[in-house]
């Protein structure tokens, strides 16, 4: 009964009633990622959106995928043969508020205690 409502009511739990509606009467499957997102596109293909497997997450969508989305490219990389750039890296989580976030040297949240450095500055007195 929960997840029902929250299909109902919420969009960051994954598709809501109203998008597996329109899905369902327009959507065109065109092709699902390595991490299972389903993506569609309407018939005169005008609209394509994403189907999240998981948290709906736009960084979880993969670069050649992220370029048909946003119709940079005509085809989508399930029906052409995209290959994976070298310098691409699997997805990671935005680490914001947990252990593994990016923290500044000035940032009173770091663990490390902060060394004294000298100065190489003289603070100006009047």
């Amino acid at each position: 009964m929960s997840s029902l409502i929250l299909q109902f009511f919420t969009w960051w739990n994954g598709q809501t009633w109203g998008t597996r509606y329109y899905t369902w009467r327009n959507g065109v499957k065109v092709g699902e990622d390595s991490q299972g997102n389903v993506y569609y596109r309407n018939a005169d293909d005008t609209r394509r959106w994403v189907i999240y497997n998981g948290p709906v997450e736009a960084s979880r969508i993969p670069s050649g995928w992220h370029g048909w989305m946003h119709h940079k490219v005509k085809a989508a990389p399930s029906e052409q043969n995209y290959a994976k750039r070298e310098w691409e890296l699997p997805h990671l989580a935005n680490p914001t508020g947990t252990a593994h976030a990016r923290l500044p040297e000035s940032s009173l949240l770091k663990p490390e205690p902060k060394v004294a450095q000298d100065a190489d500055y003289e603070a100006w007195r009047p």
